[in-house]
């Protein structure tokens, strides 16, 4: 069974509700695979920079002299100001055209890369940082809006779409070995410098390659809606990042949770009643692309919680090295990468994403499964490659489909905000999750000390309670990534639509 995308009941009816793809709407066809890969150079480098500088951030603390409470903010100021920009991104890129929206976001990202690589204080570092995430904010969606808009053809978008989705579910990954190599072999400041290798390669191809394209309406920007979604976004993420380190009951969480919550629904509201909303709705209540911004959703939560929490175990349990942790992801990231192209060429014109993305899920939740099997001292070998290698094959099932799902028959006039929204739900996934996951640790490490560190207990055993309790940290947060994973692969079955989405050769201004 196929279904297809709606068709207009008339074409005079169409015409006024749905402007037609401009003509240069879609870049030249001859020079789309060398686009993809400027693309994906560019989508590599917003990708690592959510972990490259993680595996740094001892040696900068040690090289700069500041607080662990500090250290915390050179990773939360980037996720802040991308996550709560990226729907204004999005429609900046329809408003003003997505090459320079593409080209703007690569210089502003560079510059901010070379302040941080040169801070010479936390200060200068944290502010570096903030206004990567902002240009982030801009580059992101113009990249997938890019991408959408230039492979139009069914068979060759599943194939630019697998490789997207491959270089965004590895980015983090790699971002975990190249952070690794460049602090061990060259140094912490490395890990911002190295964006400008990338900038420079993406801002040239850009230049030349890319085609100048905008909204075909002169559309004005919601500027209610934008204020009211953007500080809505910063309180979101904000409360979750607060309760890693204050906690759930923290007052100052709470009133940024619930300062989201009505600012968030609000923003709803907003955008019903607008001539020009920031994000249309009818992007999201489309059952498909919904179904997909869930799944999208559950998999960046769940999968920060394996980046996160199984570097710590490599590290603080099994002493591994900072390169010895990068390389220990990598039968993750190539089993991604294989399984996303197969699934991008060969599996979407076979089997639904109504199968895919819950089969996706199911596999990464067998793949935590296995990691709840971890102890103090366990074999790489016999517990967590087979965890990595399953948990990249669920990953690359999900991010494949889940992509081209997510901006798959979006009109040109709203690709920039679809694919904004794509990255929003990621973001603050990875937020949620990674908040949640830190507080469930915590609270299974002190319960676990409290219940079986005797007192009087000798220093050696103490220790072996401490070793202990955070391997049960560790495992707690595996079960509980592995429900996220069941939740979401029950929502994508029940969301989506089966059949194969087919283009339907009469609708108009539809990009597939």
């Amino acid at each position: 069974m196929t279904t297809t995308l709606r068709k207009s009941a008339s074409p005079t009816r169409a015409n006024r509700s749905r402007p037609a793809v401009p003509s240069d709407a879609l870049p030249n066809n001859s020079r789309r695979w060398w686009i993809l890969a400027v693309l994906g150079i560019a989508q590599l480098m917003v990708a690592l920079d959510a972990t490259v500088v993680n595996i740094a951030l001892p040696t900068a603390q040690a090289d700069l002299g500041f607080t662990d409470s500090s250290r915390q903010w050179i990773v939360t100021a980037y996720a802040l100001a991308f996550g709560s920009l990226l729907l204004i991104g999005g429609r900046i890129a329809d408003i003003i055209g997505r090459k320079w929206t593409f080209l703007i976001g690569v210089v502003g990202f560079a510059i901010a890369s070379a302040v941080g690589g040169a801070a010479v204080n936390v200060g200068m570092l944290i502010a570096a940082r903030g206004v990567q995430g902002l240009f982030a904010a801009l580059l992101a969606p113009a990249i997938l809006s890019l991408l959408t808009t230039t492979f139009s053809e069914p068979a060759e978008r599943g194939k630019a779409f697998g490789v997207f989705g491959a270089i965004a579910g590895a980015g983090a990954s790699i971002g975990l070995l190249l952070g690794g190599f460049l602090t061990e072999y060259a140094n912490w400041r490395w890990t911002l410098f190295v964006n400008l290798v990338f900038a420079v390669i993406t801002f040239i191809g850009g230049w030349f390659l890319l085609d100048h394209s905008k909204s075909a309406e002169r559309a004005k920007l919601d500027v209610p809606g934008t204020l009211v979604a953007s500080v809505g976004l910063f309180a979101l993420v904000y409360g979750f990042s607060h309760a890693e380190t204050a906690g759930w009951s923290s007052a100052l969480t709470i009133a940024f949770l619930v300062l989201a919550g009505v600012l968030l629904t609000s923003f709803v509201f907003i955008q019903q009643r607008v001539r020009h909303p920031l994000l249309p709705l009818r992007i999201v209540l489309d059952r498909n692309r919904g179904g997909a911004y869930l799944a999208m959703f559950a998999a960046a939560a769940g999968m920060f919680a394996v980046f996160l929490f199984l570097t710590y175990y490599l590290q603080s349990s099994l002493g591994y090295s900072a390169v010895k942790t990068g390389v220990a992801f990598l039968p993750m990231t190539g089993s991604l990468i294989v399984v996303a192209a197969v699934a991008s060429t060969v599996l979407v014109t076979r089997l639904s994403s109504r199968v895919l993305i819950p089969a996706g899920m199911v596999i990464a939740g067998v793949g935590m499964w296995v990691l709840t099997t971890i102890g103090l001292t366990t074999s790489y070998t016999a517990h967590v490659l087979p965890a990595t290698i399953l948990l990249g094959v669920g990953l690359g099932l999900v991010f494949a489909p889940g992509f081209s799902l997510a901006t798959l028959g979006v009109q040109p006039n709203d690709s920039g905000v679809a694919s904004a929204a794509v990255n929003t739900v990621q973001q603050v996934g990875g937020s949620i999750g990674t908040a949640l996951l830190n507080t469930i640790a915590a609270s299974a490490a002190a319960s676990y000390v409290g219940a079986h560190l005797a007192s009087g207990a000798t220093k050696s055993g103490a220790q072996l309670v401490q070793a202990n309790a955070a391997i049960h940290s560790y495992t707690t947060t595996f079960w509980w990534a592995a429900g996220i994973f069941a939740v979401g692969a029950i929502i994508a079955a029940l969301v989506l639509r089966p059949g194969i989405p087919q283009p339907d050769p009469e609708a108009v201004g539809v990009v597939l």
